[in-house]
């Protein structure tokens, strides 16, 4: 759960502002994904963990509303439903400080018992709030399987070779991506040679959000800057989210990659124009009336 305070600026260490607004708001980084690809067309199945608490209660039937499969989401007795603590700026910048609880206890085993229905998917989407073996071991499942496997390597961290040799995609921001590679990444020269590092590591795509300047699709053979849509920013906190899971729904979807990562783009943009992280993921005629334009 999301718990939203909007503020003339992000706080310097020790010191208090008075903020303008509170609101809570559904969140977590795997739970928006689904959402964005339900949202944008998708089937989507979601696999994690809640407490038995009123926020895991009111996240279930948030997703579930939004046409979410919920039935493998299990509910944790012993552990809290995951928060994060989000100050927005005027700007629409934002600072998170997320306390993971359930998230941090989907285990292997849990993925282990959907091995079928892994291996039926489309794709396997990922992200890094749950621990890192049991995404290990999703993405072995589904490789092995011929499901495409989508990793959004967020919150940053390093990441196992044994992983990485079974993700098809990888899509970074730009932070993310001088984090896992070490090298700077402030010119497209720089862009490209990171993105190349990682290519080494046996991914074969890497998709490379830039923000208000689009998306940079790199592979071996080609480097594609995807336009961005102009939009005035009002909250940038799930446009991420929203860019993974359009995209991810368009692939599954038989979209060309490029027209995948269009997708989300646009879904990108049109976040940032709405607060908080799930209310603001827009919905499949948004979309369509967005990429109409171009």
């Amino acid at each position: 759960m999301d718990l939203i305070i909007r503020s003339p600026r992000i706080p310097k260490p020790g010191e208090t502002i008075i903020g303008s607004s509170f609101l809570t708001a559904p969140g977590g980084k795997g739970a928006n994904q689904s959402v964005a690809a339900a949202r944008a067309g998708g089937r989507v199945y979601h696999v994690g963990r809640v407490g038995k608490d009123e926020f895991g209660g009111v996240l279930l039937s948030k997703m579930s509303a939004d046409n979410v499969n919920c039935g493998n989401i299990l509910v944790d007795k012993k552990h809290a439903t995951g928060v994060a603590l989000i100050v927005v700026e005027d700007s629409g910048e934002n600072s998170i400080v997320v306390a993971s609880g359930a998230n941090m206890q989907v285990s292997p085993k849990d993925v282990d018992n959907l091995k079928d229905l892994i291996s039926s998917a489309e794709v396997l989407l990922l992200q890094l709030e749950i621990p890192i073996d049991t995404v290990v071991l999703a993405a072995s499942i589904a490789h092995q399987s011929g499901c495409r496997v989508v990793l959004n390597p967020a919150p940053a961290q390093s990441l196992p070779p044994e992983l990485l040799q079974n993700v098809d995609i990888l899509i970074p921001n730009e932070s993310e991506t001088n984090m896992l590679t070490g090298l700077p990444v402030d010119s497209q020269t720089q862009l490209e040679s990171a993105a190349l590092k990682l290519l080494d590591s046996g991914i074969a795509t890497i998709i490379i959000t830039l923000g208000e300047r689009g998306a940079q699709l790199i592979q071996r053979d080609r480097s594609t800057l995807i336009p961005p849509f102009e939009v005035n920013p009002v909250d940038t906190t799930a446009a991420g989210d929203a860019f993974v899971g359009a995209f991810a729904a368009a692939l599954a979807g038989g979209e060309s990659m490029e027209q995948a990562v269009l997708w989300g783009n646009a879904a990108g943009a049109l976040a940032a124009t709405k607060l908080g992280a799930q209310p603001s993921l827009p919905r499949r005629e948004e979309l369509n009336r967005m990429l109409q334009e171009i």
